[in-house]
């Protein structure tokens, strides 16, 4: 008897496996982490110069996979085991294997083109130009940076991008040669932009940002630092019509006044993130104004924005808690007081970092506010605060046990007391007192979790990785040696003015500077740290010779190495005036307080 013929597999058509944008889950719209993203390039993981018009595919091995299990999953799974893949070869790879891999693997390789080099850029342009490409890549592009050949971009350059109307994030940092013609040209019809960096972008003016409120209604990110012909007339416009505004960044956009700021606040309800950094003109009432309003705000940073007084904060509705505000920086609001510390920390109970840098007018009566903040406070810069006193300090870290970075720069009034206590912060990874000139080796001795006492037992091992004591003239050899060896995870420590140090030529040729920097900063840095400590550990007591012992409480100090400090001093402008202090400039560390804290 003639067996029946055997049913034939069903062969999956092409349509049922192409992945579009209605069938496939896209990436997420706004991803809180990398819009401001610490490093310039955010294109590592894409491909730039992949066009699919050469590959071809063999029949008999497009049969097998049309066929075969795999090829039989949904779009979304193939694209979502895609993902995971790291390397951008692989990915390559799989675009070989079949017509319906290639579709569900194309705008992952094509969502973020990498442009770091010429001729990468070229290979990019080249196929989004090609009309006859086997994919339409200028649709695929998503996220467009620039900002690597940034000296090179022009308003020519950008030219091939303006049909890439689905871009979501565009970073054109630094690419000075860029004017209103070359950014508008993009902006023009991009209604998905979500995130836009212009940085640097000086020879921009309100024509672009006209722009950006006419076709760009979706923007939650604008990132407008150093373009300072942008005035309130095109920002006010921008809050108006970009409601889902949630970063701004106006850092020294010197022409933004109360009307913008405010326009912001009221239009912008979303709005988690703005840095007004030396906006000179702002006033209390943009500040008052944007706490009021911003709900969801999370971080405020007004740094030397000068006319800001008490009343910016006085002023806030009574019997409100601002809950979501996490980081609030002062520096250099010179007309803060104790009065203003108080509100803030009383309508702010969850602040996790607070900059009060060169705030002089506050006293302990602040510190003692702060306090407040408990377990919640992990970063707290008091640099240049002056009355701030040893007592107000060790209460401090009785109530904040929780503090990772904290600086006292130029904190005159404090001893070994305040640091020895700072010394008992479980957490603590960066310290700085530069220029507090009354400490001795009994606070570094503390820092280093060693026992100064002879009863006393250790505290257990260091997590300082960032220590800041330039100018402590008071300290040894022995201390600074017994830092570095109790602190396996110091990866910087900085000693300008601190004599047993900064006049050895042995000790400083560890300095990674140039021999005109040696001259005027002593600071160790990476590899440097550790090869300094194995110096000193090779030889310890040879090296101690031409030192007097720990706690030396002698009243005379040598003449010439006096004169040699004080001139350093004055050269460095560290000298008479501490309005020209600044430790950072001292230490490159910089102003990096937003991703400081942990957990």
């Amino acid at each position: 008897m003639t067996r029946p013929p055997r049913p034939s597999l069903l062969v999956i058509s092409d349509s049922t496996s192409v992945s579009s944008s209605s069938s496939s889950p896209e990436r997420a719209v706004y991803d809180d982490t990398d819009f401001f993203t610490a490093q310039r390039n955010d294109s590592q993981s894409s491909l730039g110069i992949v066009s699919l018009g050469d590959m071809t595919v063999s029949s008999s091995l497009e049969e097998e996979h049309r066929i075969s299990p795999i090829s039989r999953l949904p779009p979304e799974l193939l694209i979502y085991a895609f993902s995971k893949l790291n390397s951008t070869a692989d990915l390559r790879n799989c675009m070989l294997v079949s017509k319906t891999w290639s579709r569900n693997c194309v705008d992952l390789l094509w969502h973020r083109p990498l442009c770091n080099t010429w001729p990468n850029l070229l290979n990019v342009v080249s196929s989004v130009r090609n009309e006859d490409g086997y994919y339409p890549y200028f649709a695929l592009v998503k996220r467009l940076n620039l900002s690597n050949l940034s000296d090179q971009i022009s308003d020519g350059t950008v030219q091939p991008f303006v049909h890439c109307k689905r871009i979501e994030r565009l970073t054109l940092t630094g690419c000075t040669k860029l004017t209103d013609h070359g950014v508008v040209s993009l902006l023009t019809g991009s209604n998905s932009l979500l995130a836009l960096d212009i940085t640097g972008l000086d020879a921009v003016t309100d024509h672009s940002l006209n722009a950006v409120a006419e076709h760009c209604s979706r923007l939650q990110g604008l990132n407008i630092t150093d373009c300072s012909k942008v005035t309130d007339e095109s920002l006010s416009w921008v809050a108006k019509n970009c409601r889902y505004l949630k970063r701004l960044k106006l850092n020294n956009c010197t022409l933004v006044t109360d009307e913008s700021v405010t326009a912001v606040a009221r239009h912008c309800p979303s709005m988690l993130e703005i840095d007004l950094h030396n906006c000179l003109q702002i006033t209390d009432a943009s500040i008052t104004s944007l706490i009021s309003h911003g709900r969801q705000l999370r971080e405020l940073r007004v740094a030397h924005c000068r006319l800001i007084t008490d009343h910016a904060f006085l002023d806030l509705p009574k019997h409100l808690a601002f809950d979501s505000l996490r980081i609030l920086d002062l520096t250099g609001c010179l007309q803060l007081r104790d009065e203003a510390v108080e509100k803030i920390i009383d309508t702010s109970p969850r602040l996790r970092n607070l900059v009060l840098a060169k705030c002089k007018e506050i006293t302990d009566r602040s510190v003692n506010a702060i306090t407040k903040l408990g377990k919640n406070l992990h970063y707290i810069h008091l640099g240049h605060c002056a009355h701030i006193t040893d007592g107000a300090v060790i209460q401090l870290v009785k109530m904040c046990n929780r503090i990772r970075y904290i600086d006292l720069a130029c904190c005159h009034r404090l001893t070994d007391a305040s640091v020895k206590q700072l010394a008992t912060l479980p957490k603590l990874r960066r310290i700085g007192l530069v220029k507090c000139q009354s400490i001795t080796d009994r606070s570094i001795l503390a820092l280093a979790k060693a026992s100064i006492e002879p009863r006393q037992k250790p505290l257990g091992p260091s997590l300082l990785e960032r220590v800041h004591l330039s100018y402590c003239v008071h300290l040894t050899l022995q201390g600074i040696h017994a830092l570095l060896n109790q602190c396996p995870k110091l990866t910087h420590l900085s000693l300008t003015g601190v004599q047993a140090f900064f006049l050895r030529e042995d000790l400083i040729s560890f300095c990674q500077f140039t021999d005109h920097q040696r001259n005027m900063f002593c600071v160790f840095s990476g590899e440097g740290v550790n090869r300094l400590r194995n110096y000193l550990n090779e030889d310890p007591e040879s090296l101690y010779n031409a030192e007097g012992t720990m706690f030396d409480d002698r009243e005379g100090e040598d003449g010439d190495a006096d004169q040699q400090v004080t001139g350093l001093l004055n050269a460095t402008g560290l000298g008479a005036d501490d309005d020209d202090v600044n430790e950072e400039d001292e230490t490159g560390e910089g102003s990096q307080y937003g991703g400081e804290a942990d957990g």
